[in-house]
């Protein structure tokens, strides 16, 4: 079998969405999958031991560009896939598969896509509640009961990258490391308080760790807030990386990580695929949707009247829903975590 994937435009999403390789792979161990996603999205593909390669996709997913899109076609028909799965909902992610005349088109309804896809399903979010479940479901035959347990998103570490990464950033591994990530694309009511990612920061700094700070360069401003929180004395055991890595980096280095906190983000879900322990803060979106995949982790959410509201900014403007959740829910999870670390490094 050889499968053209249809990935989609969020870092999260493209994490999640090595659940339902490893579902292929479960059934067709010599099965071929190719990716067809955006160019950002290589060095989270190329992580993933499931795949053979990934095919970057010029075309934003709000664009047509139907020019582009039927020579991309006419590049992948000569390939020969057997089956194409679609993870967008979008009409327009289903036009390259379609003019590639790949045989079987698997994906959600979504928008009128009829014609387009050939095996189009009908999602019941009340039987697939979870992202991946809903991702994993076109692996099998429509209706099909799903493997238990679910397959875990997994990325391979780039070892040699570690080492020019660390010397890169003149970053060390001489005291534990503490992974901040205060950013989120969808918006900021999934982001929690820069005040108190620096109430955390300076609790753990005191305590004998150092901070790495991750996130986009959008992310800078919150970073450089978080800092601020810092004595100056106690500056230089935080390290500000968001801006500066590249994405490859970015998962070699969170590899190192003692302990992670995070906000429901992509780089969330990268530091659950790596096996980190992890705290996850939820604010207007929720765990039973997009939780994170790994054993050792926790997530934190207030379950408030009004959340979640998957609003990207707070429709009642007080943002509750994490200014409520206080620093001392994370440092508590943390212990938790990594308690022994902690005690010993206190001791």
């Amino acid at each position: 079998m050889k499968y053209l994937i249809v990935g989609p435009s969020w870092v999260g999403d493209m994490v999640m969405a090595q659940t339902l390789f490893i579902a292929l792979k479960r059934q067709h161990p010599d099965a071929i999958i190719d990716v067809l996603a955006p160019a950002w999205s290589r060095p989270i593909i190329e992580r993933m031991p499931e795949v053979r390669s990934g095919i970057d996709m010029p075309v934003g997913h709000g664009s047509l560009n139907l020019g582009v899109r039927s020579k991309i076609a006419k590049n992948l028909k000569a390939e020969g896939y057997d089956r194409a799965i679609l993870l967008p909902n979008s009409l327009k992610s289903a036009l390259i598969p379609f003019l590639a005349g790949i045989p079987v088109r698997t994906g959600w309804r979504g928008e009128m896509r009829y014609g387009l896809l050939n095996d189009l399903r009908v999602l019941d979010k009340a039987q697939y509640p979870l992202m991946v479940e809903r991702f994993i479901a076109l692996a099998y035959p429509d209706k099909s009961p799903l493997p238990s347990p679910l397959p875990k998103p997994s990325l391979n570490v780039e070892s040699d990258n570690v080492v020019n990464a660390l010397h890169r950033y003149q970053l060390s591994k001489d005291l534990p490391i503490l992974a901040l990530c205060p950013g989120a694309e969808f918006g900021p009511s999934k982001q929690w308080p820069a005040g108190y990612y620096g109430e955390v920061a300076l609790t753990m700094i005191q305590k004998g760790w150092q901070i790495w700070l991750f996130g986009s360069e959008k992310d800078q401003p919150v970073t450089n807030e978080i800092m601020g929180y810092l004595p100056r004395n106690l500056q230089e055991r935080c390290f500000n990386l968001a801006g500066q890595t590249t994405l490859a980096d970015a998962v070699d280095l969170m590899s190192q990580a003692s302990a992670v906190v995070s906000n429901d983000s992509g780089l969330m879900h990268i530091a659950a695929a790596l096996s980190r322990p992890l705290v996850a803060v939820y604010g207007s979106t929720t765990a039973a949707h997009t939780p994170p995949m790994n054993d050792n982790s926790e997530t934190l959410w207030l379950g408030l009247d009004c959340s979640p509201c998957f609003k990207r900014e707070c429709p009642l403007e007080h943002l509750n829903c994490m200014k409520k959740l206080g620093p001392e829910m994370v440092l508590d999870a943390l212990e938790r975590l990594s308690g022994e670390q902690t005690l010993e490094i206190q001791g």
